[in-house]
């Protein structure tokens, strides 16, 4: 995995500056520690720190090849996972290859397919192709990793990372009333094809776009479909394990130490059990890590989103595996402590606690290993979220995994806040994306609720949780892979009729019906627990101590939060964005908050 960034300008070259992009790389180094460059063409200027994954050797960026008396030089950061496939294909056409890595083969598949290549790589991957004539730009269909740009006057300015299209000096941090509504309502989701920042967009998941001398065309290369199934149960569960089964071993490919992290529940344990049988068969032994927090044995209290502690799950399956396993606990004052530099590392509000523990266990993690496998995206794919099977959840007003959408932007003066106008905006953008979801007349009620739910659930939830899983392992220097964010999956998943996804009432029971025999059935048959959290009063004690240190010292928060508001709000315990946001979060989301808009000088228009 890399950062990538660059600036193009056909109509004011001379305005290029080496020095600029050189600024906007050395912002991302944390992406790619091992090597960094810049490529200057007459038009294009190309930034580059590469994590060094596969072809440890050859594969520096920017990489450039001549091909019928053209030079053609590529930024790239991502994973290729039909690698094997495409350079068949590039050598019956008589290419020959020079390395071993991905990046040289993304790069061919463009000279060769042009606009067309981006539907033929399965993987993740953000990556730019100047020709001399123009630049071409991609991003995965999944948006697992990032693309920001900006088109400013003659020039486009393009970037991984916020933080970089902000260093450089065209762009200005500027936001908003609709970035800060995204901010009060949404976060830590946020609107496809935007950022909050006035100056500064984002190719959106499944988008590709040319810039020429003419100037700017962007359009879709993939988006999901609904059609007709037209096979059975029997089906749908061989064509299931067939495709979970390829993903999964497709992503071990890799050249530095792979792990995968294990958590004991359901989606994890199907990427352990898989990784674990080809390490076997290679004789080899797979490493897994699972995570616990500081004082949970001894504050843990089950509940409806979080019935049982993940630790037990996790070492037992580690043990029926063989897999050599390591539990990372992390301490209540990292925890609190992190906050702030996983705010910075996420270029945004994020997810608080959820946000700093993952990035101090992706800490840990690189100490041995610079590659692992996650099991992320198999509840918006599988159906995991009570959402998918209640509709009341779906044709409401607003985002369903949104308890109390009004909760945040109360907390602020209304002058600051406009919280009804606010809201209506929001919800707008929620019932345009109800009605985007495509479907078929002859979907049942139930189908087409599900439909809904998941085409929701992977343009919103599931694009948050990539974003915060690409920025904190980044952050580290590790390469995060996911092997349920494999389009395939999703393809076939999405058309296979609800009631053999959702048999018996069990969520997700398609997916079990596929890992029988991969899996014991304790773990198999488990109810859905979500990414633990920390359950120490402590970790409200720091956090409360954090904000009133915040307040004290002036800024956004002390200029525009309705203390009496949140104090009323923290007297009760529920949850307020997905399963895990309760008060502790509350209070550490503020702190973010208050944070960002300082780190990041953000001026509100």
């Amino acid at each position: 995995m890399c950062s990538i960034c660059g600036e193009v300008s056909f109509k004011e070259p001379y305005a290029l500056s080496y020095e600029i992009i050189d600024k906007m790389n050395k912002t991302m180094k944390h992406r790619g520690p091992d090597e960094s460059d810049i490529f200057a063409g007459e038009c294009a200027i190309f930034g580059h720190n590469r994590l060094s994954v596969m072809d440890l050797e050859k594969g520096k960026q920017p990489m450039s090849v001549v091909y019928g008396n053209k030079k053609y030089t590529i930024v790239y950061n991502g994973e290729i996972y039909n690698c094997d496939e495409i350079k068949k294909d590039l050598i019956k056409q008589g290419i020959t290859l020079k390395t071993s890595c991905d990046t040289e083969v993304v790069l061919y598949s463009y000279i060769l397919y042009g606009k067309d290549c981006p539907s033929k790589l399965n993987g993740i991957f953000a990556f730019a192709v100047y020709d001399g004539e123009r630049v071409f730009f991609a991003r995965d269909r999944f948006g697992v990793k990032p693309f920001y740009y900006s088109l400013k006057g003659e020039s486009l300015i393009f970037a991984s990372e916020i933080k970089a299209m902000l260093k450089h000096p065209k762009i200005t941090s500027k936001i908003d009333k609709y970035g800060l509504w995204e901010i009060l309502y949404l976060s830590p989701n946020f609107v496809s094809g935007k950022s909050v920042f006035c100056d500064i967009s984002e190719l959106s998941p499944g988008e590709c776009m040319i810039f020429d001398p003419q100037g700017l065309k962007k359009w879709k290369y993939w988006q999901i479909e609904a059609k007709p199934f037209f096979k059975d149960k029997g089906y749908a569960v061989e064509k299931t394990r067939e495709l979970m089964v390829d993903a999964v071993n497709r992503q071990l490919d890799s050249d530095v130490p792979l792990s995968v992290l294990l958590s004991g529940g359901l989606d994890s344990s199907v990427v352990s059990a898989i990784a674990n049988e080809h390490y076997r068969e290679q004789g080899k032994i797979l490493s897994t890590y699972s995570f616990e927090y500081e004082g949970n044995k001894e504050s843990f209290k089950n509940s409806l989103f979080q019935p049982e502690k993940d630790d037990d799950f996790a070492t037992y399956l580690a043990d029926y595996l063989g897999t050599s396993h390591t539990v990372l606990t992390c301490p209540t004052d990292e925890l609190s402590d992190l906050l702030l530099p996983s705010t910075e590392h996420r270029d945004l509000v994020g997810q608080a606690d959820i946000d700093s523990s993952l990035l101090y266990f992706c800490r840990q993690i690189k100490k041995k290993h610079t590659v692992c496998l996650s099991g992320e995206c198999s509840d918006e794919i599988f159906g995991g979220y009570p959402w998918f099977y209640r509709p009341e959840m779906l044709y409401s007003d607003f985002f369903p995994w949104i308890h109390a959408p009004r909760m945040r932007a109360s907390l602020f003066k209304d002058r600051v806040a406009k919280s009804d106008e606010g809201y209506e905006y929001i919800s707008s953008i929620y019932k345009k994306s109800l009605e985007e979801c495509p479907t078929l007349d002859s979907d049942t009620e139930e189908m087409r609720t599900a439909r809904i739910a998941s085409y929701l659930s992977v343009n919103y939830f599931m694009t948050s949780l990539l974003q915060r899983k690409d920025r904190m392992s980044m952050a580290s220097g590790v390469e995060v892979r996911v092997p349920f964010a494999d389009h395939r999956i999703f393809e076939f998943v999405f058309n296979v009729p609800w009631e053999i996804k959702f048999e018996n009432r069990v969520e997700k029971a398609l997916l079990r019906n596929s890992m029988v025999g991969y899996l014991p059935d304790k773990i198999l048959w488990r109810k859905k627990s979500p990414y633990p959290k920390t359950h120490n009063p402590k970790y409200m004690q720091n956090v409360i101590s954090l904000l009133d240190s915040r307040l004290a010292k002036g800024g956004y928060i002390k200029d525009t939060l309705d203390k009496s508001k949140l104090d009323e709000i923290l007297s009760g315990n529920g949850t307020w964005f997905g399963q895990l946001m309760s008060s502790p979060q509350l209070v550490a989301w503020l702190i973010q908050l208050d944070y960002f808009m300082e780190r990041y000088n953000v001026n509100i228009v």
